[in-house]
Parts: C-alpha cells; sequence; structure tokens
C-alpha cells in the first residue's frame, strides 16, 4: 500500500482502471483521498465501491483536490437525488457511458457482426474479436 500512498501524494491526475475484489472495495476511503494534492483531478471508470463518495464531496467542496469525472456509481442510474456527488463542485458525473466512444461502438458492432456469421458457419463466437 505505500506505493499507492506515494503516488496519490504524486499524481496530478488518478485515473482508476482496476476491477472491484475485497482487495479494491474501498481502496479509496477517506484517508487515501486526502493524499491528493489540491490540484488532483480524480477520474473514475472503474468500480463506483473502489472509491468513498461522501469523503470524495468533502474534500471537493473544501477545495482540498482540484475535480473529479465519474462514470461509475455504487449502483447503476439513475442516483438518488440525495447522492453526495450532485452537491460535489468541479465534478462531471455521465450516467455510465465512458465507453461509448464512436471507436468503441464501431468496434462493437463489427464483433457482433463476425459472431453471426460464425454461428451460420457453425464457428464459436469469440465475444472479444
Amino acid at each position: 500500500m505505500y506505493y499507492v500512498e506515494l503516488r496519490l501524494k504524486e499524481s496530478d491526475i488518478v485515473s482508476l482502471h482496476l476491477p472491484l475484489t475485497s482487495e479494491t472495495t474501498g481502496l479509496l476511503g477517506k484517508e487515501k483521498l486526502q493524499l491528493l494534492k489540491s490540484s488532483s483531478i480524480l477520474i473514475n471508470t472503474a468500480r463506483g465501491a473502489i472509491v468513498d463518495y461522501s469523503a470524495l464531496t468533502d474534500l471537493l467542496n473544501r477545495n482540498l483536490i482540484a475535480g473529479a469525472a465519474i462514470d461509475v456509481y455504487e449502483k447503476e442510474p439513475p442516483l438518488e437525488k440525495s447522492h453526495p456527488l450532485f452537491e460535489s463542485v468541479n465534478t462531471i458525473l455521465l450516467p455510465h457511458i465512458g465507453y461509448a466512444t464512436k471507436e468503441a461502438i464501431k468496434l462493437r458492432g463489427k464483433i457482433v457482426m463476425e459472431n453471426i456469421f460464425k454461428w451460420f458457419n457453425g464457428a464459436p463466437q469469440n465475444v472479444m474479436n
């Protein structure tokens, strides 16, 4: 954990890309979030339960970190109107659509069509490519 704490203290941007496991649940709680610099930005496109959003909101509203961009939550949108992130400043909230780039949608369409043709030909489908 020392490595994580050191990187949080040094990073301008922290972008989360990890699975939700017993080890990563609550990984960025209040103590670790407080290690971020006042100029840091947190981006979470991984899983919502990795970050303590109440603690994040508190730090944002006290200008102890510069901003956040969130695409994942403890549960899928729609969020309750009382969710703490709705009250946070310098925050971009997305409805879990960060993956929806033109390139990603085009690739998904290609994979689907390839799998359909493979199915017609009796070949096993490959869901990834």
